[in-house]
């Protein structure tokens, strides 16, 4: 593909099967698609930036509805690469008088045989902005290598680079997300990370101008904590650091809400905000993304998002 790209994310494409109801009394179930860098991928594209995503998907009875759907949204699914693997599934259920249902099936998928082979330089260099997580690298050894290939040729290509660590227990220890974190944070330009989950584990420090400061230290520009304590983001650059208070007070389902969130920021960015107006439309997208249950299909589009940022 030679079309210039705002953002291309790598990641893991899940079934998502959700309800409203808990799963021990649901009849259905919902299906849908997400994974935290997909999610980031659709905010960006629903506000207008073009976006390529890179991951494997596999040849089960999704594969057509997973690929349809991102043709849909208008992703550019060129470097997508098909397995005769299964692809991961994910439940998820919030009731209305009761704790959110969460629960994984991930192992061994399609998305966890992505490699260095599924990394183009030539079309790394076709974006401004490279994104993935640390959900990301933990799919596998392979995928590991090669998200570090993929930073390190946008390094080189003078590509901005943004990751986010997304540290959770279901999913990987303390000690595996620092490592993951080690292994990317020499070759990031801009870092999203919760002042609760991801800040206490891979820096030890809770203080969410220590954290920004340390990021600084660490050469990374743009630094964005996410503090559900004090209701907010602290957006850290070129030594100021601005708070930007939650959009909303009130949430139905933060599943990939920080997700949505960085879709916003990394569309904000791309478009010539400044990383403090980025991240006031951000909070708008977000925001509007927590008012329903699910992934993607919660992702509010430009003309709501627009309407809401213009107000504020």
């Amino acid at each position: 593909m030679d079309e210039k790209l705002d953002i291309i994310t790598i990641g893991e494409s899940l079934i998502e099967l959700s309800s409203d109801v808990s799963l021990s009394l649901a009849e259905s179930l919902n299906k849908y698609y997400g994974g935290d860098t997909l999610t980031t991928a659709i905010a960006a594209r629903r506000l207008g930036s073009k976006v390529g995503y890179i991951t494997r998907v596999g040849c089960d009875y999704f594969k057509e509805f997973l690929l349809d759907s991102w043709q849909s949204e208008g992703l550019d699914i060129s470097q997508i690469k098909l397995t005769g693997d299964f692809n991961g599934i994910y439940l998820l259920a919030r009731p209305k008088n009761g704790p959110k249902e969460f629960s994984y099936y991930r192992k061994k998928t399609a998305a966890c045989k992505l490699s260095i082979e599924d990394i183009s330089d030539n079309y790394i260099k076709n974006a401004k902005i490279l994104y993935t997580s640390g959900i990301a690298q933990s799919l596998s050894l392979s995928a590991k290598e090669a998200i570090k290939k993929a930073y390190e040729i946008a390094k080189e290509k003078g590509i901005t680079t943004a990751y986010d660590p997304n540290y959770t227990p279901l999913l990987m220890t303390p000690e595996e997300s620092k490592e993951l974190f080690d292994d990317v944070i020499s070759d990031i330009d801009i870092i999203f990370l919760s002042a609760k989950n991801d800040a206490p584990h891979i820096l030890e420090v809770d203080s969410c101008e220590k954290i920004i400061k340390n990021l600084w230290d660490l050469g990374v520009n743009i630094v964005v904590v996410k503090s559900s304590h004090d209701k907010g983001y602290y957006t850290g650059y070129g030594g100021d650091i601005v708070f930007t208070p939650f959009f909303v007070k009130e949430i139905v389902d933060t599943t990939c809400s920080g997700d949505a969130f960085n879709g916003g920021f990394l569309h904000g960015i791309s478009s010539g905000l400044s990383p403090f107006e980025a991240t006031k439309l951000a909070s708008v997208v977000s925001g509007l993304q927590s008012q329903k249950i699910g992934a993607v299909k919660s992702v509010p589009y430009a003309n709501e998002v627009y309407a809401e940022y213009e107000k504020i």
